[in-house]
């Protein structure tokens, strides 16, 4: 993609574009524009176009890229013909994922000017990390969605990196030492590490899949997520499941236990 052109653009979902005035303007903005870098920043996609405009894709809970895949798949809501002959499709069934494009005011109000250093490319000291969590009384699994501390980490690896980390998920976030913090980050790095090398995690809805369309193989390897009334893999105790904020939480209440 890098160093390629959008030819035609078509966005089909009014909710894709949200984040623009119009599924039009989004179109309007790419097309005919030049692709100058291809970065992230937590599960933010940024790529700058040569007009000094940033392309911006979050994947919400269900999308996926797909690049050169098969026509006509179901809830493909963006498509991208580059001048090189290449076809890039955004395909997203619950359109909780977008795709828009920014110029530089637009970005500094957007949600990208409150995200926290990259969890995984640019983590933060552990004393940092304490001093942003500093005063914050919500739960610590639920500030790890936030992004606002850390970006980059979903709900599965959220309960994972907790879990290695031994720190309960409704520990409020202001209570982190800045030894927690380390734990947390070191965890955090393994657990984005092993992600990665295994090509992410695809469950049993397929709602995830890699841009060539294969499954991420990440599954096996996860301790607690997904695992409720399984025994613990450091001390056997049933991993047990709540809710914090709507989202599903899984821990160990023996390894995890508040101190």
């Amino acid at each position: 993609m890098l160093g390629r052109s959008f030819e035609e653009v078509h966005l089909t979902h009014v909710r894709t574009a949200r984040h623009n005035a119009s599924p039009e303007e989004v179109e309007a903005r790419l097309r005919r524009r030049r692709v100058e870098s291809v970065g992230r920043h937590g599960k933010f996609l940024e790529i700058r176009l040569d007009d000094g405009q940033v392309m911006v894709a979050h994947l919400g809970m269900s999308g996926r890229w797909s690049v050169n895949g098969e026509d006509d798949v179901p809830h493909t809501h963006f498509t991208a013909e580059m001048d090189d002959g290449s076809t890039i499709r955004f395909i997203d069934p619950r359109t909780f994922g977008f795709v828009a494009v920014y110029d530089e005011d637009d970005l500094t109000t957007s949600g990208l000017g409150r995200l926290g250093p990259d969890a995984w490319a640019d983590p933060p000291h552990p004393r940092e990390l304490a001093e942003r969590l500093s005063g914050r009384t919500a739960p610590i699994k639920a500030l790890l969605l936030d992004q606002g501390p850390i970006a980059g980490l979903g709900n599965i690896y959220a309960d994972e990196a907790l879990h290695r980390a031994l720190i309960h998920p409704l520990t409020p976030g202001g209570e982190l030492t800045v030894d927690d913090c380390r734990r947390l980050l070191h965890a955090t790095a393994e657990v984005l590490d092993a992600a990665i090398d295994k090509g992410g995690t695809t469950l049993d809805d397929l709602a995830y899949l890699l841009p060539d369309g294969q499954a991420g193989e990440n599954m096996t390897q996860l301790l607690v997520y997904g695992r409720e009334g399984e025994p613990c893999g450091n001390c056997g105790t049933p991993l047990e499941r709540i809710v914090v904020r709507a989202r599903s939480t899984h821990f160990c209440r023996y390894c995890q236990e508040p101190k």
